[in-house]
Order: structure tokens, then C-alpha cells, then sequence
């Protein structure tokens, strides 16, 4: 079945809506605060371990607990981190002042030696993911998967709007309307189903000029329960 244009899906979310006026408020709630280029290696290893712990848990929890997170992994900064010892590691993930998870506290470690790595080869970290081509995202979120932990699923792409990296989500809604529209013939996990699901927004990127988290969140709007 061949995709909507972006008009229409715009369109339909501004009748759900109360009018392209209302939209667009909603759209602006959701402008990044952050400036990719300005942000350090400590800064984003701090938002991905972030967003490793806010997975499966109730976000606020997590941001409550964060300045002690600060404190225990010396505000995140990737060559002080990775001289955490296995045992020390193991200290901060019983601390009753964190969050007690090993696997998710051991992540930390892993994303730092991540974070340091590809800091070396590209400058920083932020300038390897301000780099990377918006018409290939889907590399990127496989790219994090792969290279760290505990960052697949929407984990990697939630990480990267956090820290002002445009890009779409598959949110239930979304993966509810490839479906629906059978857009896809693979799974959201396969590397076939997330060439797919990237060849269809760029189609509306290229259609629209909107970014690719605007085209995510007014997709989102138009259709289910809005999931942005």
C-alpha cells in the first residue's frame, strides 16, 4: 500500500486537533531545549544513563534521583568513570541512595568506555551524532545498540531528542499505522523493517521540510492515542 502524503496525515491531526493554529502550539511544547554542538561527553553520558534507568521505570523516580547519580559517577565525566573498579561498580548498584539494578548501574561503565571511544575517532561525542546523516537514522539507533548497552528499542532514539538529535520514534501509534497501512513487511526490530520505516519519512521529510521529530509527533496526532 503506498503512503499518505504528509498533507493529509497533517491535515487529519489538525481536524484531531482544533486546527493548524492548536498544532503548532502543541508541536512547540516540544522543541529540544539542548544544543547538541554545545553539550560535553559528561553531558550526554549523563542523558543516556538517564535514559537507561527511565526505561521500565517511572521517569520521575529516576530524575529525583539523579544528583546523587551525579555525585556516585563524578558528574559522568568518561575517563573518570571508566576507573571504577568491577567492585566499586558493584557498591554503587546496592547503594540505597541509587537505584538498585546492576545490569542497568553496569551500563554506565559500558556507555562511558562508548562515549570515550568514539569521542577519540570523531572529536567528540557530540560532533560523531551531530554528524551523522537525519536520512539514516535508523543506522544510528543500530549504531548505539551495538556499540553500547542496554540501548535498543526506543531507548537509543529517545536519548538522542533528548540531547536535540532530530529524530522519529516508534511509538505504538506510529508502528500502529505502518501497520495498518502495510508499510512494512518485516519487523520493527529487523534491519529490513527499519529500512523501510526510514525510506517513508524521508519520503514526508523530503515532502514537508518538517523535521523528522515534528513528522513523528503530527503522524502520532493524527491517528490512536497520540504516543509522541
Amino acid at each position: 500500500m503506498t503512503a499518505e502524503s504528509f498533507n493529509t496525515i497533517f491535515q487529519r491531526a489538525s481536524e484531531r486537533k482544533g486546527g493548524d493554529s492548536q498544532l503548532q502550539q502543541l508541536l512547540a511544547q516540544y522543541q529540544p531545549s539542548l544544543s547538541l554542538s554545545e553539550l560535553s561527553d559528561a553531558q550526554l553520558l549523563s542523558e543516556v544513563s538517564r535514559k537507561v534507568f527511565q526505561s521500565g521505570f517511572v521517569w520521575r523516580v529516576v530524575d529525583n534521583k539523579w544528583p546523587a547519580y551525579q555525585q556516585a559517577f563524578f558528574d559522568f565525566v568518561p575517563h573518570k568513570v571508566l576507573m571504577l573498579s568491577p567492585e566499586q561498580i558493584q557498591q554503587r548498584a546496592e547503594d540505597p541512595n541509587l537505584i538498585r539494578h546492576f545490569k542497568k548501574t553496569q551500563a554506565i561503565y559500558d556507555n562511558a568506555l562508548m562515549v570515550h571511544e568514539l569521542a577519540i575517532e570523531h572529536g567528540s561525542f557530540a560532533q560523531f551524532l551531530a554528524q551523522w546523516p537525519n536520512d539514516q537514522l535508523v543506522e544510528l539507533w543500530q549504531t548505539l545498540k551495538r556499540k553500547g548497552q542496554r540501548l535498543g528499542g526506543n531507548t537509543g532514539p529517545y536519548f538522542l531528542r533528548a540531547v536535540g538529535k532530530d529524530t522519529f520514534l516508534l511509538t505504538q501509534d506510529v508502528q500502529a499505522y505502518f501497520k495498518a497501512h502495510k508499510l512494512i513487511d518485516a519487523g520493527f526490530t529487523s534491519k529490513r523493517g527499519l529500512a523501510q520505516v526510514q525510506a517513508v519519512f524521508n519520503d514526508w521529510q523530503q515532502q514537508s521540510g518538517r523535521s523528522y521529530s515534528d513528522i513523528s509527533r503530527i503522524l502520532a496526532m493524527s491517528v490512536g492515542d497520540n504516543r509522541l
